[in-house]
């Protein structure tokens, strides 16, 4: 990974930082993109540590809001023109039903729509690299998601798994359709489920609810770096440099539920998530 540039989204805890070492101890250049500057900082000084690298930094983007977002990527690209990763790994568990800044439904809004629009405005940066890659964190969940985009907010029958395993659906049309629209291209994108991984997903950082289980449930996780195994996996493995559009667990490829295949409900998602996001 010498001379390459990685970026990884929600970079400051569990995969995210544990990604991020890798990528550092391998030679990498690597963005840690953050929402909380505390936090943020407090990792960038903790990857440092473990890497022992100087080629970390951290930059500022919250995925709950579209203008952030803008505002991160047009910093991003005037200073990267060539982005050889985009580790797409931010993820929420909502507790409750919460809304983005711009008024979507938090896990769809972050976990998708925020990334959707992420990748687009980098896509240039990517397609300049020699050989770039996009990898999505995803997850098993998704098996029991429907998008319901009618009632794209939940404001009917909110509750933490539907929004979740919705958001982690999307993920996976998402990837598919964008394998599919990149054809042609040097850009490849793949998809993954961690594992279990016991991370802070899920836990309200403002009042810690929810840390009590996790320390519970924590013995039976993997660990973060565990976990992160196949995102780096997808990130720099020689043999997957034209392998694209693919659902990965443990390194292999798995085979999706009909579902997660569905063609018309991909481009449906493409085209609703375009209009959302205003791009073109």
């Amino acid at each position: 990974m010498q001379g390459q540039t990685v970026l990884i989204t929600g970079a400051n805890s569990g995969m995210g930082l544990a990604t991020t070492v890798d990528m550092a101890r391998r030679g990498a250049s690597v963005i840690m993109a953050c929402r909380s500057r505390k936090r943020g900082e407090e990792a960038l000084a903790e990857a440092v540590r473990q890497s022992g690298s100087g080629k970390i930094r951290l930059m500022l983007c919250d995925l709950a809001s579209f203008a952030s977002i803008r505002a991160f990527a047009g910093e991003f690209t005037a200073e990267y023109p060539v982005l050889d990763v985009l580790i797409n790994n931010a993820g929420v568990v909502a507790l409750k039903r919460e809304l983005t800044a711009d008024g979507y439904e938090l896990d769809l809004g972050v976990n998708h729509l925020g990334h959707f629009l992420l990748t687009d405005l980098l896509l240039d940066s990517l397609k300049a690299a020699e050989q770039g890659r996009i990898v999505v964190v995803a997850s098993g969940a998704f098996k029991i998601g429907r998008l319901h985009l009618e009632d794209h907010t939940l404001s009917r029958g909110f509750n933490p798994a539907k929004a979740y395993a919705r958001s982690k659906l999307a993920n996976i049309l998402f990837t598919r359709e964008l394998a599919s629209r990149l054809q042609g291209t040097r850009v490849t994108v793949n998809c993954l489920h961690p594992g279990a991984v016991g991370t802070s997903i899920g836990v309200n950082r403002e009042t810690g609810f929810g840390r009590g289980v996790l320390k519970l449930l924590s013995y039976f996780f993997l660990t973060p770096e565990q976990g992160a195994d196949t995102a780096i996996y997808l990130a720099t493995a020689p043999e997957l440099s034209a392998v694209s559009g693919h659902y990965y667990y443990r390194r292999k490829i798995k085979e999706l539920t009909p579902r997660a295949k569905n063609a018309d409900d991909a481009a449906r998602l493409w085209k609703w998530s375009l209009e959302q996001t205003g791009l073109d």
